[in-house]
């Protein structure tokens, strides 16, 4: 049985990655200052108090297509 090659993730997907591990850091850091978060919620802008603060790990799976796709601008 052939094992599958798997491609890198496209540079848009690590970079969403990156991202969302950074506001889960932000987020941790606000919570553990003891400073309030914003946020828009319902078409408003909503402050959450740092001890109602619930910190999440980032859950980001991606799968690649095997298929190399060719963007031209």
């Amino acid at each position: 049985m052939k094992k599958e090659k798997r491609m890198p993730p496209s540079l848009a997907y690590r970079a969403e990655e990156a991202l969302r591990r950074a506001v889960a850091e932000a987020i941790a850091e606000h919570q553990r200052n003891g400073v309030p978060i914003a946020i828009w919620r319902n078409g408003k802008v909503v402050r959450i108090p740092a001890d109602q603060i619930k910190v999440r790990e980032p859950q980001v799976k991606y799968t690649v297509s095997r298929k190399r796709r060719n963007y031209s601008i």
